[in-house]
Formats: C-alpha cells, sequence, structure tokens
C-alpha cells in the first residue's frame, strides 16, 4: 500500500489548484459585485441571502449520499459500481421531486421569502440545487478512482465560464441600451447573476457523460436500504453542519427586516468572503483526505494518519490565518470602501472556519465506526448554539452576532467531538505541538496588533507581518525536519 500521507499530499496540491485557485477566480467576481452593486442598495445582499438557501439545499438534497458512497464502495465485498448506480439514481430521483415540488408552488414559495416579485430567482435556484447533488456523486465518483485532473478540468471549466458571463453582464450589458430593461428588472443585473449560475452548471453536466453511464449498473433495493441507513444521520450532519455557514443569512433578513437589514447582510456577506480562505483549505483538505482514510480504514496504521492530518490541518489553518489578518491593508481592496465597515468579522470567521476544519477531522472516529448518529447530535447542539446567538443578538449587534453565533456553535461542536471521541475510538492526537504553534500564532497575533497600535505607514505594516509571518514558517519547516529526522 503507498505511503497514505505522500498519496493525501499529491492530491491535496491537484485537488486545491481547483478549490483553491477557482476559488480565488470567483474571488475576483468579489470586486465586481462590489464596485458595481452600492452597498447601500441591498442587492448583494440578495446575493448572499440566495447562495446561503443554495448551501443548505445542497446538504438537503445529497442526503449525506456522497460520503455514503465512499464507506460503502470502500467495503470488502461491496460491489462499487452498484454502490455508485444506487448513490446516482437516489440523488437524481429526489432531486426531480423537489424540482417539481418547487415549480407546482412557485409562487407561494417565492412570497414566503421575500421574492414575491422575482418567483424566477427561486425556480432557477432549486434547478441549480438538484443538478450541483447530482454531479456531487459523480464527482465523487472521480475522487474515488483517484482522477483528479478531470475533476479539476470540470470544476475550472465552470468558474471560467460563470466569470465570463458575470463580467459581460456588468461590464457589457449596460452599454447596450437593448439591454438595459433587463438589466434594470432584474435588480441591476444581480438577478441575472443567478441564470448565469444555472446555464454554467448545466453545461458542466454535459462533461459527465462517461460517468452518467453508471446509472444503468442497475439498482440494489437492499444495499439502498442498507446506504440510506447510513447516510439518514449523515443529511442531519450536513444540515446542522451547514448551518453555521448558512442560517446567519438566512435568517438576517427575518430577524432585520427591511432595507437595512440587506444592507447589513450585503456587508456582512461580502466581507466574510475574504474570510473564506479557510473553507478553501478545509474543502481541498476533505477532497483528497476523505478517500484515503475510507479505503485505508482496515489499515492498523490509519488512527496514526488521522492524528499526522489533524496537526498538519492546524499548523496550515494557522498559517493562513496570520497571512490573512498580516496583509489586510492589501485584501481589503478586494471590496469596495463602502463595505469596509464589516472587516472586523474577518478574525473571528476565521477562527470558526478552523473550528470546523478541525470538527471535520474528528469525525473520522465515528464515520469509521459506523456510529454516525454522533456526529448528527454533536452538529445539531453546535447549530442550536450558533441559531440561539443569532436569534437573541442579531436585532442588538447586527452582522457581529452572526460572527460570534459560528465561533460559539463550531467551537461547541469541536469540543464535544473531541472528548466523546477519545472514549468511543481514541487516537493520539500530538497535542503537544498543536498547542505550541497555537501558542506561537497566538503571540505572533499580538504582536501584529501592537505594531498596529503604533499607526505606521502601511508599508511598514506589511513588512512587519511578513517577517511575523517567516518567524511561523521557519517554525513550521522545523517541525517538519525534526519528524522526518
Amino acid at each position: 500500500m503507498a505511503n497514505p500521507l505522500k498519496q493525501l499530499a499529491k492530491d491535496t496540491a491537484i485537488y486545491g489548484l481547483s478549490s483553491i485557485v477557482g476559488r480565488f477566480l470567483n474571488y475576483l467576481l468579489v470586486p465586481l459585485y462590489t464596485y458595481k452593486i452600492a452597498s447601500e442598495s441591498g442587492g448583494y445582499g440578495i446575493v448572499s441571502n440566495l447562495y446561503a438557501y443554495s448551501a443548505l439545499l445542497f446538504a438537503l438534497l445529497t442526503f449525506g449520499m456522497e460520503t455514503t458512497f465512499f464507506r460503502f464502495a470502500g467495503k470488502e465485498g461491496e460491489n462499487d459500481r452498484m454502490v455508485y448506480s444506487n448513490a446516482l439514481r437516489m440523488v437524481g430521483a429526489v432531486g426531480l421531486a423537489f424540482v417539481a415540488i418547487v415549480f407546482a408552488f412557485l409562487g407561494p414559495i417565492s412570497g414566503a421569502m421575500g421574492y414575491g416579485d422575482h418567483p424566477g430567482y427561486i425556480g432557477c435556484f432549486a434547478v441549480i440545487g438538484a443538478l450541483d447533488a447530482f454531479q456531487a456523486i459523480m464527482f465523487g465518483r472521480l475522487r474515488q478512482q483517484h482522477r483528479p485532473l478531470k475533476f479539476m478540468a470540470l470544476k475550472m471549466t465552470f468558474i471560467g465560464l460563470n466569470i465570463l458571463m458575470n463580467l459581460f453582464i456588468f461590464l457589457v450589458m449596460p452599454k447596450i441600451p437593448a439591454c438595459t430593461p433587463l438589466f434594470e428588472s432584474l435588480n441591476y443585473g444581480v438577478g441575472l447573476i443567478f441564470y448565469a449560475n444555472l446555464l454554467c452548471t448545466a453545461l458542466v453536466t454535459l462533461g459527465f457523460i462517461p460517468e452518467l453511464k453508471g446509472i444503468s449498473y442497475g439498482f440494489d433495493r437492499r444495499l439502498a436500504g442498507r446506504m440510506l441507513g447510513y447516510s439518514w444521520p449523515l443529511l442531519l450532519l450536513s444540515l446542522v453542519g451547514i448551518l453555521p455557514q448558512a442560517a446567519d443569512k438566512i435568517l438576517f433578513p427575518y430577524l432585520m427586516p427591511g432595507q437595512e437589514g440587506m444592507v447589513q447582510l450585503g456587508i456582512y456577506g461580502a466581507c466574510v468572503k475574504i474570510a473564506m480562505i479557510m473553507t478553501l483549505l478545509t474543502q481541498a483538505f476533505r477532497y483528497a483526505y476523505e478517500p484515503i482514510v475510507f479505503n485505508g480504514s482496515r489499515d492498523k496504521n490509519s488512527p496514526e494518519t488521522l492524528a499526522m492530518g489533524m496537526k498538519y490541518f492546524i499548523i496550515f489553518t494557522l498559517l493562513a490565518y496570520l497571512a490573512v489578518l498580516f496583509y489586510m491593508p492589501v485584501l481589503r481592496r478586494f471590496v469596495q470602501a463602502g463595505y469596509w465597515e464589516g472587516l472586523k468579522v474577518i478574525p473571528i470567521v476565521m477562527m470558526a472556519e478552523i473550528f470546523m476544519g478541525v470538527y471535520f477531522n474528528l469525525s473520522f472516529w465515528y464515520k469509521l465506526s459506523d456510529q454516525t448518529w454522533w456526529g448528527a447530535v454533536m452538529s445539531a447542539i453546535g447549530a442550536g448554539v450558533m441559531i440561539l446567538v443569532n436569534v437573541l443578538f442579531v436585532p442588538e449587534w447586527g452582522y457581529m452576532a452572526c460572527a460570534w453565533g459560528g465561533f460559539a456553535g463550531y467551537g461547541i461542536a469541536m469540543l464535544l467531538s473531541y472528548f466523546i471521541g477519545q472514549k468511543k475510538y481514541p487516537i493520539r492526537y500530538d497535542l503537544k505541538s498543536i498547542g505550541a504553534f497555537a501558542l506561537l500564532a497566538a503571540v505572533l497575533y499580538l504582536a501584529f496588533q501592537g505594531v498596529k497600535s503604533l499607526a505606521l505607514p502601511v508599508v511598514a505594516e506589511l513588512a512587519a507581518g511578513t517577517v511575523l509571518l517567516i518567524a511561523y514558517m521557519a517554525a513550521v519547516v522545523l517541525d517538519f525536519r525534526k519528524g522526518k529526522a
């Protein structure tokens, strides 16, 4: 068997290229949106609100079947082709049923969500959600077969098409008189963002024609029953897991109604994009990590692999945390100055994302021991805390309550998973080394805050941040060399 850490590093490099570079290219849309959609219009609040619903829909329509596919395809005695076909058919059927229901009640649903004047937005996202869920199983097949190049090509195709269409919408359409009525009628281009997404998603589906043939492998009812038994706790896990990222943006218009609510949501949504580098790292790590862990779950070294993966995940996410904060004078230019008042949420949101990533890594104890209901319970508790903080404090604190709600929710879920996991599936994490790097990061952060208090020129502040970041990186290199010795 190949060294799992070498395989992890190789696949993370490729998946990370499609995820991190791709998302970075998508970040280029953030300045486009914030410079073309005025903060006081609340238009970016609509974007943040509907994409939050989209994230929740994805969790609902995949209902844990992506992870279930990996688990059953990696089991001895299971036919991975039949597992794949079952997953594809079940997710496809649920998606079709969902789209049919939404279109049957499109008017009432749109009105309840506050988009009675634009029901097309809701119909658009229903189709996007179903297609994304269906594609998730096929992307999972590529990961399970260790085919990261095609994975990357399809992801980058979607991103490239989407960027080109958005550039056309905001830079070209306003200059074409014939397009002006359509542009203005759809919230001055905001609605066209969603239709462009739908078109790009549909086009990328054509790239999965070979993988679509897997639906012809057949359907095993008994296998489907066992897969659903494994996946239903993961459905709850996925839903409550996505809530700290999405529920604040979904609840915000109800907790702070009116134009002011959409304006604040737009500011919060734009600034949170800068903090999303943590999500990118966690996602890239997950794409490579999950198949390796499940495929090697019978290996006696699996706990050591999990412990090593946890250590380096925390080390490198702390590096990203420091880099974002130290270079904030540059990164803030990604959003228009009218949104800068929301930059104070970034340190809080990024730490919440680190908690979420640690929680994901801790989650393997109940996935590998087939006790996925534990994940549902712990995630539900964390999501409940997050929602409670939002409901109680958003009317008074505004979007700052959203940031602290995610911090508290993910933090509690992470701690619960660690302490319960050590009893159910003990893993010897290198807590001493992890704690040392966490302490080092905290000291460097405080040192940088001291530099900022001196009100130095921006160039000097960036130089100081660079020196501090190099110090952290030097500690990482020394630890890595020590581990190889």
